[in-house]
């Protein structure tokens, strides 16, 4: 287990490098060696460049050794992250639209080669990538708004009709977002008094010994039903055992592929928790099982079904589920990344409906990485659970 690991981690290390080497060359020669700019601008350029990949490296290395002390080091890392990632689009955009002027015709075609143009070019994509990363920060530090959703489920009790359940997901605690993220969200669910909370995943990013401060508001929040825990990716590669432990000491409870029935004078839904399905393939062990989550389910009843993933969707579909809560996909976060995410799983964001099943995916109420946000709000959902009306005989 432990050469897995250690194997893992390398060839990890080995593709993040690798991979953030190339993007930092490949911006260098766009900028700062195509323009043939003169030697001082071009080694402003160039010691930029080197700055910023340094960051990303050191950052990895300090974090994992000082946690939470290592923050000042995270907030440089993360928005450089952001930055090389609008520098990367508009590079491509500019890749783009010059291949399509050259085609035009051979004047064209030699003007795009001209020093002129080369140089206009990098001060365009540096301009694009300044305007978006500024607009994105403002989104990413931005509190997360709280977003109503009313659906209606077949078989739902009358009993709880109206049912509210508070969902919270992907704050990622760690790097960035601290105790003082943690209490304005306690202290927002709490004030919305939610008959059940439901926290979906990626909760931290960091061990137990290093956020045990940072989480620690999260011990306030409550509601009459329970509060109920489902792993992330984020948690498994945090250490899902530690963390579902710790959350336990909360009062809340973890729900690792596994049912429980929320009644009400003997009327109720069942409530079905899977844990995220990277799990077994970080640790060996663990990971989504939805058959023995629904074992001990009665499928007469309603069932609402938490899942980080939305890709659990595919499966869950198929069974008698009625509702999937999930977080994960952060609804993109920066755009034009929603796009990529859309190749892996087609459920980004919102309320999205398979036969008799839906799913809702949230926006995520913290964000991963750059504190950034582009054409996309971070929320806290509440949902107000009805019945559904019965079908006309």
């Amino acid at each position: 287990m432990l050469i897995r690991k250690f194997l893992a981690g390398l060839i990890f290390l080995a593709l993040f490098v690798g991979a953030f080497a190339s993007a930092h060359y490949y911006l260098v020669k766009r900028i700062a060696l195509d323009g043939s700019w003169s030697a001082p601008v071009a080694a402003i350029l160039i010691a930029m460049m080197l700055v910023g990949f340094s960051s990303l490296v050191i950052h990895g290395l300090l974090w994992r050794r000082l946690g939470i002390a290592a923050k000042p080091m995270s907030w440089i890392a993360y928005v450089w992250m952001g930055v090389l990632f609008y520098l990367l689009v508009s590079t491509a955009a500019t890749e783009l639209a010059t291949t399509v002027f050259r085609a035009v015709g051979p004047e064209q075609a030699a003007l795009v080669e001209s020093l002129s143009f080369l140089r206009a070019r990098a001060l365009v994509i540096v301009a694009l990538a300044t305007v978006a990363s500024m607009f994105a920060l403002r989104g990413g530090l931005a509190p997360p708004v709280t977003k109503r959703v009313e659906i209606a489920l077949k078989k739902f009790p009358q009993a709880l009709n109206g049912f509210r359940i508070v969902q919270i997901t992907d704050m990622h605690i760690g790097p960035i977002l601290d105790q003082r993220f943690s209490r304005l969200i306690a202290e927002r669910v709490t004030a919305l008094e939610p008959d059940l909370v439901a926290v979906t995943g990626d909760l931290v990013d960091g061990r137990v010994s290093h956020l045990i401060d940072e989480v620690a508001p999260f011990a306030a929040i409550d509601a009459p039903y329970g509060v109920f825990f489902v792993t992330g990716n984020h948690d498994y590669y945090s250490g899902a055992q530690d963390w579902t432990a710790h959350v336990a000491s909360f009062g809340w409870h973890p729900l690792r592929n596994e049912s429980v029935r929320i009644e009400q004078n003997g009327d109720g839904f069942e409530l079905v928790g899977v844990d995220d399905p990277h799990g077994a393939m970080l640790t060996g062990e663990g990971g989504e099982d939805l058959g023995r989550a629904l074992e001990s389910v009665d499928p007469e009843r309603a069932i609402v079904l938490l899942a980080h993933d939305p890709a659990t969707f595919r499966r869950a579909r198929k069974t008698s589920v009625g509702l999937q809560i999930s977080g994960h996909t952060h609804g993109g976060q920066i755009w034009p990344f929603g796009w990529l995410v859309r190749l892996s799983v087609p459920w980004v964001a919102g309320l999205h409906r398979a036969a008799d099943a839906q799913i809702y995916v949230s926006c995520g109420t913290g964000f991963w990485g750059p504190p950034m946000r582009l054409g996309t709000q971070a929320e806290i959902t509440e949902f107000v659970l009805t019945r559904a009306a019965d079908p006309e005989p």
